[in-house]
């Protein structure tokens, strides 16, 4: 009997200790294979080979199974592996996180309002947009202000509000979006 057969055997039954003498034995093993899985995963996967062999092995050794054999016992790693990379894809392909959506990048061209608007009506539909958007969220519309009408650059912007780049960064591509689609009459004041 092999080392790993009989730890199998010691966890069938009971024995907490066991646990933690398998993973090292293993661990290349289910590692190879969660490699060879997701190497047939799309480019765009985010699930890594490690985080699969650690899901897989805390799924395997939490179930009331006797394991038979080593090869049973890597057999039911590579089910489980599956099962994991179909619980990802669903999860990834729900409508509540962003279903078939895409990520893109809103660069300043795809803004109708990339800088000062020049005729009344813009400027009238961006104000009009920023009065909606400061009560959604006054901080956001405070930041557009500084960004557009004061001129500042987003450093000296998140400093005049007190916060860091990195939040006036976020706040500047949320607001950007949601000003974009309330002047053209997608946003639903939300």
């Amino acid at each position: 009997m092999s080392d790993v057969t009989r730890l199998l055997v010691a966890i069938g039954d009971g024995d907490s200790s066991a646990t933690a003498e398998l993973l090292p034995l293993v661990y290349q093993e289910l590692r190879q294979l969660a490699h060879s899985r997701m190497a047939r995963e799309g480019a765009e996967h985010t699930l890594q080979a490690t985080a699969l062999v650690h899901e897989a092995y805390l799924r395997l050794i939490g179930e009331d199974t006797e394991w038979n054999s080593r090869g049973h016992f890597f057999a039911a790693a590579a089910e489980a592996m599956r099962r994991i990379l179909i619980e990802h894809a669903r999860r990834k392909n729900a409508l509540k996180h962003g279903g078939q959506r895409r990520r893109v990048t809103l660069g300043d061209d795809l803004l109708p309002i990339a800088s000062p608007c020049d005729n009344a009506d813009d400027l009238l539909a961006l104000d009009e947009a920023l009065t909606r958007l400061s009560e959604l969220d006054a901080r956001k519309a405070d930041l557009v202000k500084l960004l557009y009408f004061a001129g500042l650059n987003l450093e000296d912007a998140a400093a005049a509000l007190g916060v860091s780049r990195t939040t006036a960064y976020r706040h500047w591509i949320f607001a950007r979006a949601w000003l974009c689609d309330a002047i053209t009459g997608k946003a639903g004041g939300t």
